[in-house]
């Protein structure tokens, strides 16, 4: 469907749904399809209508109106047989079934011009087909189309005049060809079609410059072509060379080197039609350079520079050596860095330019400078006598050595053999270099060598005792050493120091050992140097123990120790104490401390000493003291089987054992007390006193005082008898063994009475004188002692003695009282 078509069908559609949304508004005319001799009217509906008129009259023209009748259920029409490119007043009529006018309407439209018709096609192009057509009157521009005759293809073209091209096409292709010219009320009809075919496609040429005489061209075959024109001409020059061929390739020769050449291609179809023509340029490629000058350059970045003759048309340059190495550039010279040492090498140069590379110049050969010494070392077959040794270099006239010691000290040595002898001293580091010399000159780097002789011994080695097992080594630094190593022999020469610094502290020794100490110097290069004279102390005597402590008087302790050293051996004693101090010394295994009092504590501690020094303290014992014993002590009876003890307080002592001891019996107490009730005495008794100090460790100390005597027995078996004489009398029996003087004692409870009888020794009754009878008395017989002290705890006894009956004489017999 053309786009005319499609427009119409938009518009029919268009203004029937306007007729249906305005069936009841005035009537409406337009025109949307104008051709040269026809224009298509549409409108909307008339309520009422029962047909419609259209009437089409030519504004400027004198020729007769055309009209067209139509029924009233149309809303679209055309209108025929009208004049090409001219203006009409369209009119459109309303009209019910007695023809009369309900409503009208008008517009104006022009007409297209008259269709052109093709005079000639053509194709030119591959893509492309020429037009020409005769050109009508009033047409603004013109419309080319195209359509394949599959009917798959289909393009229109807008042009202003003839000719007119089609664009966009296939090479060698059949196609439909028609023309409509266009004005402002619309375009004609297509013209009467003809038919034109593209031409075919240029090849695709492909150019190369194999030499720098010769030129390939290659291309691929070319649909529906039966033959190729090549056309091929120097750039500047007038002078051509054509050649067909039916092959794909051709080889132009006996061209100019670095010269360019343009090379046009067609192709033919089987019509003998020309296709397109393509048209390409290649240059062929440069000349060969030649080599004019290579030289070694000097410096610190060493190479090659390598001259040559300019060709034309070459944009670079490379030049190769034979080793591989390449410089490139656009001028006529270039340098190759890094030159390698020691070659015997040719250069070759090419030149470049769009075509490709010429053929190589021919090889031109150089010499580079000799390679440093790879392998270098120093030989010292014995202290001092040293050599530099290296390994032989080729291309080599002769070498020069040069040795500079630390200190800056220099050395220089020319010399076509591979050694040279220098005398080195220990403790120094000496750089060593060779450079090798030809005729180019002498290699840029030499590989630098440094040799250290061995380090010097220290000469000032001192070793101290710090401490009783650990030695201090000291010495002054020694040329060359890098680090100390310090042993002793006594220890299986394990290193105990490895440092930087002068100073060692070997520890962990044993003790009374002699040691043989040896600083070592060792460097990182040359290792350490085993020749140095050792050096000898003696680390201080071992700790002597303590094995018993045992006293042998009362201030006087003997200790025995061990002995663990050899030779001669002063051991010291100590027994250390809150206020005083106790030291006794000896040779041998026991040592006695004297003068220690009673009563104190001592940490005792045993020392050795030796020509070294002193050992550390053995591990201490404490030495208790006995406690001393109280300074005073009294005993003093409390009752006749019962004795009270006391005493002062002994310095050390936590508690006692007092003893009274005699032939009939003893008595014990163990007390923490100053003081202790005693029992089991007996009266009448000498006893001796001890007591016994003990520490709160149990350590004891006897102690000894004046005898005590108990006093005399209380008298026994006492009885009260009333005699005739109103006098009572007081009976007893003694119990001690020797005869006391006794007292005796009466007291009335109801009369107050008091009555005193003393009796003399030996005897067993008293008599006293009555005054009042009928009493209870208290009766108390006890004896008197040598001092004159009467006995106090002796037992009163109390007796009723009533009055007699008569006044006859009779012993009135007392009645013990219940107490």
């Amino acid at each position: 469907m053309g786009t005319t078509q499609l427009k119409m069908l938009k518009l029919l559609l268009l203004f029937t749904l306007t007729g249906i949304c305005t069936a009841q508004n005035d009537i409406t005319l337009s025109v949307f399809t104008v051709t040269s001799k026809s224009m298509t009217v549409q409108w909307s509906g008339q309520a009422g209508a029962s047909s419609y008129k259209v009437t089409a009259t030519p504004k400027n023209s004198p020729e007769q109106p055309v009209f067209a009748q139509f029924s009233g259920n149309t809303v679209m029409g055309s209108v025929n047989s009208l004049s090409p490119n001219t203006l009409y007043t369209m009119q459109l009529e309303a009209m019910d079934n007695a023809l009369n006018v309900l409503s009208s309407a008008e517009t104006e439209e022009t007409t297209a011009p008259e269709v052109p018709s093709i005079e000639q096609v053509y194709s030119k192009n591959s893509d492309s087909i020429t037009v020409e057509f005769t050109e009508v009157s009033g047409a603004t521009s013109y419309i080319l189309r195209a359509e394949s005759k599959m009917g798959d293809f289909f393009f229109e073209t807008n042009v202003t005049d003839s000719p007119g091209t089609v664009v966009q096409l296939q090479p060698y292709t059949d196609y439909i060809l028609s023309v409509m010219s266009v004005n402002s009320g619309g375009r004609s009809q297509p013209s009467y079609p003809t038919e034109a075919r593209t031409v075919v496609t240029a090849p695709k040429l492909n150019t190369t410059s194999p030499s720098n005489s010769t030129i390939l061209v290659t291309w691929a075959p070319v649909t529906h072509s039966i033959l190729y024109t090549l056309c091929i001409i120097r750039e500047s020059s007038s002078t051509r060379l054509k050649l067909n061929t039916t092959d794909t390739s051709v080889t132009f020769d006996n061209l100019e080197a670095g010269t360019t050449y343009c090379i046009k291609g067609t192709a033919w179809d089987s019509e003998g039609r020309t296709g397109d023509d393509l048209t390409i340029c290649q240059i062929t490629r440069p000349s060969t350079p030649d080599v004019t000058q290579i030289q070694v350059t000097q410096g610190r970045s060493r190479g090659v520079a390598v001259y040559w003759a300019s060709v034309q048309s070459a944009r670079s340059y490379i030049a190769w050596t034979s080793n591989g190495q390449n410089c490139s550039t656009d001028s006529i010279y270039c340098y190759i860095l890094p030159v390698e040492c020691g070659q015997n090498q040719s250069v070759s140069v090419t030149a470049y330019n769009g075509a490709g590379p010429s053929t190589p110049s021919q090889p031109a050969e150089y010499l580079t400078y000799p390679c440093p010494t790879a392998n270098i070392w120093v030989e010292e077959p014995a202290a001092g006598n040293c050599s530099v040794v290296w390994d032989r270099v080729s291309l080599v006239e002769y070498y020069v050595a040069f040795i500079k010691r630390d200190d800056g000290t220099e050395k220089l040595c020319n010399t076509t053999e591979t050694t040279c002898p220098f005398f080195c001293m220990c403790g120094y580091t000496y750089l060593t270099s060779v450079f090798p010399y030809n005729q180019a000159g002498t290699s840029q780097d030499a590989h630098v060598r440094k040799y250290t002789t061995i380090p010097c011994c220290p000469q000032d080695v001192t070793v101290n005792l710090v401490s009783t097992e650990t030695l201090e080594v000291m010495w002054s630094p020694v040329k060359g050493a890098e680090v100390y190593e310090t042993t002793a022999a006594q220890t299986d020469d394990i290193i105990h120091c490895n440092d930087t610094s002068p100073v060692c502290a070997l520890s962990d020794l044993r003790c009374n050992t002699a040691y043989s100490v040896t600083v070592t110097p060792c460097s990182e290069l040359r290792g350490c140097n085993r020749t140095c004279t050792p050096h000898t102390q003696e680390t201080a005597p071992c700790a002597p123990e303590i094995l018993n402590m045992t006293q042998s008087s009362n201030s006087t302790y003997k200790v025995l120790i061990t002995t663990p050293n050899s030779g001669n051996t002063n051991y010291t004693i100590a027994a250390t104490g809150r206020y005083d101090r106790h030291t006794c010394q000896s040779r041998t295994d026991s040592c006695e401390l004297t003068q220690l009092p009673c009563g104190s504590t001592y940490e005792v501690t045993a020392v050795a000493a030796t020509a070294a020094g002193k050992s550390l303290p053995g591990f201490s014992k404490a030495l208790e003291t006995g406690p001393c014993c109280p300074d005073s002590m009294n005993v003093s009876q409390v009752t006749q089987a019962m004795t009270n003890v006391t005493w002062s307080p002994g310095s050390g002592a936590r508690s006692y054992i007092t003893t009274l001891m005699s032939p009939r019996g003893h008595a014990k107490c163990h007390t923490l007390d100053a003081h202790c009730l005693m029992g089991c005495i007996t009266c009448g008794t000498n006893y001796s006193v001890h007591l016994e100090a003990i520490s709160s460790t149990g350590h004891k100390s006897e102690c000894k005082y004046h005898g005590f005597s108990s006093s005399a027995c209380c008298p026994t078996g006492v009885k009260l008898y009333r005699r005739t004489n109103n006098s009572l009398r007081v009976y007893w029996r003694t119990s001690g063994p020797q005869a006391h003087n006794h007292t005796v004692e009466l007291y009335g409870n109801g009369t107050g009475a008091n009555y005193l009888c003393i009796a003399a020794a030996g005897s067993m009754y008293c008599d006293i004188q009555e005054e009042r009878c009928g009493d209870v008395y208290t009766v108390v017989a006890a004896p008197v002692g040598q001092d004159g002290v009467k006995v106090t705890f002796c037992q009163p006894r109390k007796y009723s003695v009533p009055c007699p009956s008569n006044a006859g004489m009779g012993i009135s017999r007392g009645r013990r009282s219940v107490k």
